[in-house]
Formats: structure tokens, sequence, C-alpha cells
């Protein structure tokens, strides 16, 4: 038992989810933490990338890595477009304020069954996969897959980017005034309007990659993403609402619990630790691993 924990598999099993937790939650919380806005739809997003990846080598040989960046294109331009036809006004209006998050998680519910029925109408509700980069890649008696790998590199890569362009750059500094402080932020000059319609872009863009990545490694279904979309949620919890460097915590923190947790008890204890998890961080800090307290 003691070897099993120890083995390389195992850890690299568990960066390789905590990554893609950690990029699937960065989306989410951007999204919410600069608008308030409670992403329902996230995990179909990701389907829907997953789609794009598999019918790009399908149906017309797209290399897989060109199919990442189709699907974060498509994800960002419907994250624009579902921005300026749903929420755009919504976020103006100061009157609505208070049912916000309420509206928003009723529209993304709504987006969610139209994305989940429009995925099944195109391509069947059959579980859909390919075979790329599926060799072992072997390390003395570790042995690995090649595509599992390559998750793990671009996920962990694009998560860094993401929170370099947050820490650095002019709409990354601009995204983190929104969280901070709303009010503030438009007080300074910040173009509120533009800011969100960025956020929207880069948090559907985020779930279309993780989605893409997903794919290279396990089925997709049009009915597939809940799952991730619950995970994310209890991610972005964890690690703290409008918390970005939370995401990467709470993903690290829910993932080697998960894969641990598999390897001492068994896959069905999953359920049972990750909400275990999720229950025991909200009893003993209620603002999340990073997050910052209310005060009154």
């Amino acid at each position: 038992m003691l070897s099993q924990l120890l083995s390389p598999e195992l850890l690299l099993a568990a960066l390789m989810l905590a990554s893609t937790y950690a990029l699937v939650a960065l989306g989410l919380n951007l999204i919410y933490g600069a608008m308030r806005l409670l992403d329902v739809a996230h995990g179909d997003i990701m389907m829907l990338g997953g789609y794009v990846a598999w019918s790009g080598l399908a149906m017309w040989g797209v290399n897989p890595f060109v199919g990442m960046v189709g699907a974060m294109l498509i994800a960002a331009l419907l994250g624009a477009a579902c921005y300026a036809l749903f929420f755009q006004r919504m976020v103006r209006n100061t009157s609505i304020a208070a049912r916000l998050e309420s509206n928003s998680l009723l529209i993304f519910f709504s987006i969610s069954i139209i994305l989940q029925n429009v995925l099944s109408l195109a391509f069947t509700a059959d579980a859909r996969s390919y075979s790329f980069l599926d060799s072992l890649v072997r390390w003395g008696d570790t042995s690995i897959a090649l595509n599992r790998l390559v998750v793990l590199a671009i996920s962990a890569s694009a998560t860094i980017l993401v929170l370099a362009f947050l820490r650095f750059g002019v709409f990354g500094i601009a995204i983190r005034a929104l969280i901070q402080q709303r009010d503030a932020a438009a007080l300074v000059g910040i173009n509120a309007d533009r800011t969100n319609r960025v956020v929207f872009c880069l948090g559907f863009a985020l779930a279309g990659l993780a989605g893409a990545l997903i794919s290279m490694t396990e089925s997709v279904t049009p009915f597939g993403g809940f799952p991730y979309t619950i995970a994310a949620f209890v991610v972005v919890i964890l690690g703290g609402l409008g918390s970005l460097p939370g995401a990467l915590a709470g993903g690290l923190l829910l993932a080697f619990v998960e894969v641990y947790g598999m390897a001492l008890f068994s896959a069905a204890y999953r359920s049972i630790l990750v909400y275990g998890l999720f229950i025991l961080i909200l009893f003993i800090r209620p603002q999340g691993l990073l997050g910052r307290r209310e005060h009154a």
C-alpha cells in the first residue's frame, strides 16, 4: 500500500487532475469574481471544446493541437455573444444588482440545456473519443501515457500564463481591479463594459481549452459536462470565491484528496471524500483557503 501511495504514476495522475481542475476553475472564478455571475454552463462549454477537437481530427484530419486553438476561439466567440445578448444590460443595470446572481444562474442553466441539446443533435448522444499521443513513456519502472503528460504540461502552462497576464497585463490589472473593488475601478477610469467582455471571452476560452485537453484522454458526451461544473464550483469555493490564486490551491487540494483517497480506499468513496473535504473547509474557513473574510 505504501509503495502504491509513493508511486510516481499516482503523483502524476494527481498533478494532471489538479492542473485540469485549476484551469477549469480559473475561468469560472474570473466570471464570478468580475461580475458575480454563476456560470453553471461551464462544464458544457468544456464539452463543446472537446467536440471541436474530436470533430477536427475525426472529420477533417486536423491535428488536435490546432483543434485546441479552434476550441478556444469558438468558446471565446460564444462567450462574447452570451455577454452581448444576455448579460451586458443586466450588469449595467444597478436596480437589479441584488438579483444578478440568481438571474445569471437561470440564464446559464438555460444555456447549459441548449448546448447539451445542440451537441446531441449534431453528434448524437454517443460518447466520442480518439487516439492521439497514446504511446507509453517510461522512466525506470514508471510508465505513463504521453497524452497525459501533454495535458499536464499544457494545463499547467496555460494556468501560469493566465495568472501572469492577470498580474502584469494591462487588461489583467483591470480585471483584478474589478474583482477587488468594482466601484473604485470605475472611478479611476477602467472601462467596465470592455473588461467584462474580455473576462467572458477568456473564461469561456479556458473552458474550451480544458475540454479539448480532456478529449485527448477521455470520451466526451453532450451531457458529460455536469460533473466538471460541480468540480469547478467545489474548487472555486475551496480556494475562495473571486480568489484567482485560490483556484490553483483548491484544484491542487481537491485533486490530491481525490486521487490519493481513492488509492487508499476505493473509487466508491470518491464523492464522500470530495464533498467531505468541501464541508470541512467551509466549516473551518467559510471564505475558502485564500478568500477574504467579509466584514460587516
